[in-house]
């Protein structure tokens, strides 16, 4: 499977915002940057404060299923593009079966984007295997020292032969700073709102024991519940009421 360098992903990043960004990961290593071979199917889910579309497509000219990310750059402000080069960069650092890697980038206008339709989606027998795929893929992030903090179910890609991987390694932070290894990290962004959900208490909470890789756990605890149910707990309540209620069930479960 042939490897697309970080150069070029970062380079195809750096254009207008007028236009498109798409970037593919391909099941069998296809790098095509003609958008006429490769045809929408359904779109699996919406990211990025809600910028992102992750859409199953088929490369018409093998018939091979992929994954299409597109981002419409229109509203993107510098900030945004800073992020999205960080992820398609952090992807080239990682290579393992269960974590996704951005194959290949280009940018189209917006007036070529492909008509998508919609077939049925995919039965919970499969939760098991996927969560599997996805904790074997934070275990592989977390032996290198490095916190996924994103990990959700729109964050979860699987090919068309069964394999999962995880997505969305835009907000990847790492324990190690200067050549040391450090228990905790005290890095706090400003999370979407759409994303706090997923999120631990400790990070929710900004305090001054920081968090870890322990927090993706609990992220993937969130992730089986909205896997099994298609629900997400605390996704209705208010920021405060989320936090306290994520505190008091942590202090229930795990008191020490």
């Amino acid at each position: 499977m042939k490897q697309i360098h970080s150069r070029q992903s970062l380079t195809s990043a750096n254009i207008t915002k007028r236009e498109t960004l798409k970037y593919y990961v391909p099941s069998n290593g296809i790098c095509s940057i003609n958008i006429s071979h490769y045809e929408l199917q359904v779109e699996i889910g919406r990211g990025f404060d809600n910028l992102t579309s992750v859409h199953l497509a088929r490369h018409t000219p093998t018939g091979t299923l992929v994954t299409i990310k597109v981002t419409n750059l229109e509203n993107c402000n510098e900030e945004c593009l800073k992020v999205l080069q960080k992820a398609m960069i952090l992807s080239h650092f990682f290579w393992h079966p269960n974590i996704t890697t951005y194959w290949t980038v280009f940018s189209v206008d917006t007036s070529q984007l492909l008509r998508a339709y919609f077939p049925e989606g995919m039965g919970k027998t499969l939760i098991r295997n996927i969560l599997f795929g996805a904790v074997r893929g934070l275990n592989y992030l977390h032996q290198y020292g490095c916190i996924h903090r994103s990990s959700k179910a729109s964050h979860i890609l699987i090919s068309d032969d069964g394999l999962v991987t995880l997505s969305g390694l835009s907000h990847l932070h790492s324990l190690v700073k200067h050549g040391q290894s450090h228990r905790a990290v005290y890095d706090f962004l400003q999370f979407s709102t759409s994303v706090q959900p997923w999120l631990s208490p400790e990070l929710l909470r900004q305090e001054l024991h920081g968090y870890n890789v322990k927090s993706d756990i609990y992220s993937v605890g969130i992730t089986t519940c909205e896997l099994a149910s298609t629900q997400v707990p605390f996704q209705d309540m208010k920021r405060t009421q989320m936090l306290a209620s994520k505190y008091i069930f942590s202090q229930i479960l795990w008191p020490f």
